[in-house]
């Protein structure tokens, strides 16, 4: 089966060990094919958002929306580049009429405060984040939802409260498709939570393939992730 394109039923072998790949359990029961990067010691399953089929997309940000209810979101910020994949599906399903869109590029009427160093587990070399101070003024004073893809070890989403910190406002939660293991949990901050549509664990190394390691992923998907 191709990665990211449709959801399946469980199936025969979904217990391991896995090779290549890993079907990830999904609120609804289905499985969601991933591939499985190999680190060495440990593997992770991969996941791009603006790879995957429209239908998986949107049907993940349905589920993140639904993680997001409660949360009293006024404002929707998405993070470059595969959070803005969900964000604006995030946004138009809680009711609102627009979000925010950070960039890697710089405009010319950028401003450098209002910008951070930034980088991730998948693209390392520094870049900065930036927002356009045209439209900063949406955030003043409102409760803002951080939107990512996936959170591994939290540089990136960490670089995305440092922003909106410099533009003035603290996230009320990070919102995300996929929560990656547990190797992000010690740099985040104790009083933003994390949503997630979905888990998948840190995996190690045994005769045959990889199987998950004890204890790295929550037992909940649909929801809060960060106890």
């Amino acid at each position: 089966m191709e990665f990211w394109q449709a959801f399946a039923p469980p199936a025969k072998g979904d217990e391991g060990p896995f090779t290549d790949r890993y079907a990830a359990p999904m609120p609804d029961g289905t499985r969601l094919m991933l591939p499985l990067r190999d680190y060495g010691e440990i593997a992770v399953a991969g996941f791009i958002a603006n790879q995957a089929a429209i239908r998986v997309a949107q049907r993940i940000g349905g589920w993140m929306a639904q993680a997001a209810r409660g949360l009293g979101a006024e404002v929707v910020v998405g993070m470059p580049t595969l959070g803005q994949v969900f964000a604006p599906l995030v946004a138009e399903a809680l009711g609102h009429a627009n979000w925010v869109a950070p960039g890697w590029s710089r405009k010319r009427w950028y401003e450098a405060a209002l910008s951070v160093p930034a980088s991730s587990s998948t693209a390392p070399d520094a870049r900065r984040l930036w927002i356009d101070p045209r439209i900063v003024h949406r955030l003043a004073g409102r409760r803002v939802l951080l939107v990512d893809d996936v959170i591994s070890t939290a540089s990136s989403a960490l670089a995305g409260v440092a922003l909106l910190e410099r533009a003035g406002v603290r996230p009320v939660a990070l919102l995300l498709a996929m929560a990656q293991g547990d190797r992000w949990r010690a740099a985040w901050p104790a009083d933003i939570p994390v949503r997630a549509a979905f888990a998948t664990p840190i995996f190690t190394r045994v005769p045959g393939g990889w199987l998950p390691r004890a204890g790295s992923v929550p037992t909940e998907t649909l929801g809060d992730v960060s106890a």
